[in-house]
């Protein structure tokens, strides 16, 4: 059997690593001349996507040059949805083009959420600079409907000035939303096969700076089961609304003991990155498990597990690595700000997850003190 994946990302690779004891093969599609491909590097076919590609016959070439795959999946939202739906005579498309539409824009996804009652926060809808943003209470966060991750294409407005600011830059298509003071903040990643079948993941905590996942911890400390039970039943609604197949994460903010839904993601997520180590089976592996029609994996928890970003880091980071923790590079380019990789952790009780976390901060700190802030692990 063998799986196309939309992009050649570092979530590709983790998807292919997962798939390829299975006996799945697999091809990616480079959508542009400027995106690289060393995430995926032998691991499967690289096929660049021509420029025009609208007509059937160029489909057609393009799914024989992908080595006729038997289902097309994708590693993140930002996709060409037309794409998507120029395979699905070919091949099986998972998640559906639907679902894709519904969670690469912000607008179609607080709708979604709104229609289905689930609890996000309250917003605005604008095409264009108004005079609304003038008339609602500050703060509020700004966020444009689509191409928005790792804190980019959104504006927090505090102040009168940065509502000037905010003006001059001419944004269009971008939701307004209520400044939302959290407890904190949470993730549930859960996956859906062919047949109906629902498995969720432990709850997990996660700790952001400036938009960006910095870590994640799991399970999610002192959480009260009727909020588990919640997260739950939100996410089920979510699958069977969009007759979902494969793995979707859900970003909620604790409030008072209650959920609210932040953002969705059709895909595997960087808060699930843990299962790796942490899970019978991982995320990747369940998802390349619900594509093909493989029964689900467990997602039973080995123990107290974590996991640390590794953003803009030059080299990897051997030296600080202990015995209960595995690094994943990704091998891409170095950037400011970019993800290179990450590092699991795995213990057998909270406190000791917490001293492994927090030496592997200090050794990197110590070494390169530009790349990593010090945040205290869950």
């Amino acid at each position: 059997m063998r799986i196309a994946i939309v992009g050649c990302g570092q979530l590709s690779r983790m998807l292919a690593l997962a798939g390829l004891p299975l006996g799945i093969k697999f091809s990616f599609i480079k959508e542009t001349e400027q995106q690289l491909s060393d995430c995926v590097d032998g691991l499967g076919t690289v096929v660049s996507l021509p420029r025009n590609w609208h007509q059937i016959a160029d489909i057609n070439a393009l799914y024989i040059a992908l080595g006729k795959p038997d289902c097309i999946t994708v590693e993140k939202e930002q996709v060409d949805v037309k794409l998507l739906q120029a395979f699905q005579p070919y091949c099986h498309v998972f998640p559906n083009p639907e679902a894709i539409i519904a969670c690469q824009n912000r607008h179609y996804e607080k709708q979604l959420l709104e229609k289905l009652a689930i609890p996000t926060s309250p917003f605005v809808y604008s095409l264009s600079a108004n005079k609304t943003l003038r008339t609602l209470p500050l703060p509020l966060v700004v966020k444009s409907c689509r191409d928005g991750y790792d804190g980019k294409h959104q504006w927090v407005l505090k102040t009168a000035e940065d509502v000037q600011h905010f003006d001059s830059l001419n944004i269009q298509d971008y939701i307004i939303e209520k400044w939302i003071k959290f407890e904190r903040e949470i993730s549930l990643v859960s996956v859906r096969a062919k047949n109906g079948d629902v498995a969720h993941y432990p709850l997990t905590d996660n700790t952001h700076e400036k938009g960006i996942l910095k870590q994640s911890t799991a399970p999610a400390l002192e959480l009260n089961h009727t909020l588990t039970l919640q997260a739950h039943a939100y996410m089920e609604s979510l699958l069977t609304e969009l007759d979902y197949v494969g793995v979707m994460a859900m970003e909620c903010f604790v409030i008072n003991d209650q959920l609210m839904i932040n953002e969705l993601a059709p895909r595997v997520h960087n808060s699930g990155h843990w299962t790796q180590v942490g899970s019978v089976t991982c995320q990747f592996e369940n998802h390349i498990r619900a594509l093909t029609g493989l029964v689900l994996g467990s997602t039973k928890l080995l123990g107290h597990v974590g996991m640390i970003n590794l953003i803009g880091t030059e080299k990897p980071p051997f030296e600080s690595l202990s015995a209960s923790s595995k690094l994943y590079w990704y091998n891409k380019s170095v950037q400011a700000q970019r993800k290179l990789g990450h590092v699991n952790f795995l213990a057998s009780d909270k406190e000791e997850l917490s001293r492994q976390m927090n030496d592997f901060k200090r050794s990197i700190c110590f070494e390169d003190g530009k790349y990593f802030p010090q945040v205290e692990s869950n």
